[in-house]
C-alpha cells in the first residue's frame, strides 16, 4: 500500500494515541501491595491475616500450592511445649481446629467417644481453653484457606522466586521481588517466611547453614555431639556397619557414612535429618496398602534388619493418634523415617537438585514402609502390625496420599540483628524486645550416622533439652537483618538463631507467634515511613499484647 502526505497527516495523531494508550496500560505481571510475603507456611499466612486486620494491603507469594507448610502437611501432633504461651493467631487457629471437631460430621472414620484424646503433655481437646491441638491435615489446611477467604487475602500460589536475578534492591532496601514466571512484586515491606530463607539470601542478608561449634557462642549443645545420646534414637546394641558383618574390606551398608565425625563441639556444615510426617490409617476402608517404588532395593534396609535381629521392637512407638483412626507418624529409633545425612546441600541447592533430594526422601520413606509391610527379616509380628496401617486415602488426595510437605528441619538460619542462643532459652539473658515466647525442648534430630573406632555403628546429633526455666522470650532482634544488610525485611522463620536455639524455636505454633509479630512490626514501619530496625519498641509492644500475643510468663 502507498501512504499519501494526506494520509500520514491523519494516521500520525492516531499514531500517537495509540502509543500513549499503550505506554499507560498496567503490566499484567506487575503487582503492588504495602506488605509482600514469601512462603506459604504458617508463619506467612499468619502473618498476612494480621496485615489485612491491620488495613494493610497484602500479597503472599507462595511456591507452595497447598498452604500452612507442615502444619497442614502431616505434623498434626503439634509440638507444643507450655500451651500457656501460645497466644494470638496461633491459638485463634488452634481453637478453629477445636471448632471443627465439635462438629459431629467431623467424626467419619471413628465415634469421637472412642478417640482416645491424647496430645503432648496435656489432652488434645482442651474444652476448657476450648483450643485443640492435635488434628488431621485436610482439617489444617481447610482453617488456613478459610483465613484466606474470610480476610480477602491474595495468594499467589505457585511462584517461585529467581534466587539469581529476581531480588531488586535500592539504597538497602527491597524495591521489587521477581518470580521465575516473571511476575514482579513491589512492596514497602517485605517478610520472608519460607523455611529455607531463600528471599534473605537473595537479598544480602548473612545467614548460616550447619552448626557452628560451641566456642561460637559459648554454648554446650550445638556443635558435634559425639557420645551425647539423647532419646531413643541411637544404635543400643553392638552393630555392624558392613555388609558382611565384622569385615571392612565389604564394604559399608546402605547410609552409613565413611567420614570421621568430627571432634566433639566443632562447628560443621551438616543439618539435622528431614523426614515426612505420614498420616496413616488403620481403618479397612480409608487404607491404602504402602506403595512400592519403582527404584525399592530391600539392601537399603539391611541396617534395620539388623536392629530387629538384636531384639529392638519400637517400630510404632510414634504412630502418634490422630482424629478419625489416623497417626501423625514420626521418626523413631535409630532407624526410621528420618533420612539421615541426605540433607546436608539442600538450603543451598538450586530448585531442581531440591525436587531431587525431596523425592530422594520420598523414596526412601516409601521404600522402608514397603519393607516393614513385606520384607522377611522383618519380624513377623511386626509385618502383622504393619499390614493393618497403610496411608490415609482421604488426605493428600491429589499427591498420591503423600505429604505434599518434606519436613525442613533446618535450613538457612539468618544471622542478624540479634542471635537467640542456648543462653537465651536457658534464660540466662535479658529479652528487653520479646516479641513472643518458645518452650519446646533444644531438639535436634541426628545429623550423621557413623562407624565410631571399635568398628560399630551409631548416630550422632539427637539432641533434646528441656529449657530450665520453662519458657524463654524471642527477641524482636531475632527477626531483623542487620541495618547494613536490609532495612525492609523481616525474617519469622529462618530467624537468627544458633543451631540449637533454633532447635527449641523451630516448632509451628511458634512460627505462627513470630509471623503475626513479624506483621505488626511491618505496619509500624509502614505507617512511620521508617527502616523495620528502627520501629520503637514500647509501640510494638502495645500492639502486640493488644492482639493478645503472650510476652511473658509472669
Amino acid at each position: 500500500m502507498i501512504y499519501t502526505t494526506k494520509m500520514v497527516r491523519y494516521i500520525s495523531p492516531l499514531f500517537v494515541i495509540c502509543c500513549q494508550l499503550a505506554c499507560s496500560m498496567p503490566d499484567p505481571n506487575a503487582y503492588e501491595a504495602d506488605l509482600i510475603i514469601y512462603g506459604g507456611t504458617s508463619a506467612a499466612i499468619s502473618a498476612a491475616v494480621q496485615a489485612k486486620k491491620s488495613g494493610k494491603s497484602v500479597i503472599v507469594v507462595s511456591p507452595d500450592t497447598h498452604l500452612g507448610g507442615l502444619s497442614s502437611g502431616g505434623l498434626g501432633f503439634t509440638d507444643t511445649g507450655d500451651k500457656s504461651v501460645i497466644g494470638g493467631l496461633a491459638r485463634d487457629f488452634y481453637h478453629r481446629v477445636y471448632l471443627h471437631y465439635q462438629d459431629s460430621t467431623a467424626w467419619q472414620w471413628e465415634k469421637r467417644e472412642n478417640y482416645g484424646n491424647k496430645g503432648q503433655g496435656t489432652p488434645a481437646i482442651d474444652g476448657a481453653a476450648r483450643t485443640m491441638w492435635i488434628f488431621e491435615p485436610h482439617v489444617a489446611e481447610k482453617v488456613f484457606t478459610d483465613y484466606v477467604t474470610e480476610y480477602g487475602i491474595e495468594v499467589h500460589r505457585d511462584e517461585w522466586l529467581d534466587r539469581a536475578a529476581g531480588v531488586k534492591k535500592g539504597n538497602g532496601r527491597i524495591i521489587s521481588i521477581t518470580t521465575l514466571s516473571n511476575r514482579t512484586y513491589r512492596g514497602k515491606v517485605f517478610i520472608d517466611a519460607t523455611y529455607e530463607g531463600d528471599l534473605m539470601a537473595a537479598a544480602g542478608v548473612d545467614y548460616h547453614v550447619g552448626r557452628e561449634a560451641n566456642s561460637v557462642y559459648g554454648e554446650q549443645w550445638n556443635g558435634v555431639q559425639t557420645g551425647v545420646l539423647h532419646h531413643g534414637h541411637w544404635f543400643k546394641s553392638d552393630i555392624s556397619p558392613y555388609k558382611t558383618p565384622g569385615d571392612s574390606s565389604s564394604g559399608l551398608l546402605y547410609g552409613v557414612s565413611a567420614e570421621h565425625p568430627g571432634a566433639y563441639g566443632v562447628g560443621d556444615h551438616r543439618l539435622q535429618a528431614y523426614c515426612f510426617r505420614m498420616c496413616l490409617s488403620n481403618h479397612p476402608d480409608n487404607r491404602v496398602a504402602f506403595p512400592k517404588p519403582d527404584n525399592y532395593n530391600p539392601e537399603n534396609y539391611e541396617l534395620l534388619a539388623r536392629v530387629f535381629a538384636s531384639g529392638w521392637r519400637e517400630t510404632f512407638n510414634k504412630f502418634d493418634i490422630i482424629p478419625n483412626r489416623k497417626t501423625d507418624t514420626n521418626n523413631h529409633g535409630p532407624f526410621s523415617t528420618d533420612f539421615i545425612g541426605m540433607n546436608y546441600y539442600y538450603p543451598e541447592a538450586d530448585y531442581d537438585r531440591r525436587k531431587e533430594i525431596i523425592k530422594e526422601h520420598e523414596n526412601y520413606q516409601k521404600g522402608l514402609m514397603y519393607f516393614l509391610a513385606n520384607d522377611p527379616k522383618v519380624p513377623q509380628a511386626v509385618r502383622e502390625e504393619m499390614a493393618q496401617w497403610g496411608l490415609a486415602k482421604d488426605e493428600f488426595t491429589d499427591n498420591g496420599n503423600w505429604p505434599h510437605q518434606l519436613y525442613i528441619r533446618e535450613a538457612r538460619r539468618m544471622v542478624g540483628q540479634y542471635v537467640m542462643t542456648e543462653h537465651d532459652t536457658f534464660s540466662e539473658r535479658v529479652i528487653d524486645d520479646p516479641v513472643g515466647m518458645g518452650s519446646y525442648t533444644l531438639d535436634s534430630h541426628n545429623v550423621q550416622r557413623y562407624v565410631k573406632d571399635d568398628g560399630f555403628v551409631q548416630n550422632e546429633g539427637d539432641i533434646g533439652v528441656s529449657p530450665k526455666k520453662g519458657p524463654y522470650q524471642i527477641s524482636y532482634g531475632a527477626l531483623l537483618p542487620k541495618k547494613e544488610a536490609c532495612t525492609n525485611l523481616l525474617v519469622p522463620v529462618c530467624v537468627s538463631s544458633s543451631h540449637i536455639a533454633f532447635g527449641s524455636i523451630r516448632m509451628e505454633p511458634v512460627f505462627m507467634i513470630l509471623g503475626q509479630s513479624a506483621a505488626l512490626a511491618a505496619v509500624l514501619a509502614i505507617d512511620g515511613d521508617i527502616d523495620v530496625q528502627d520501629v520503637e519498641y514500647g509501640a510494638l509492644e502495645e500492639l502486640l499484647v493488644k492482639e493478645k500475643q503472650v510476652l511473658s510468663k509472669d
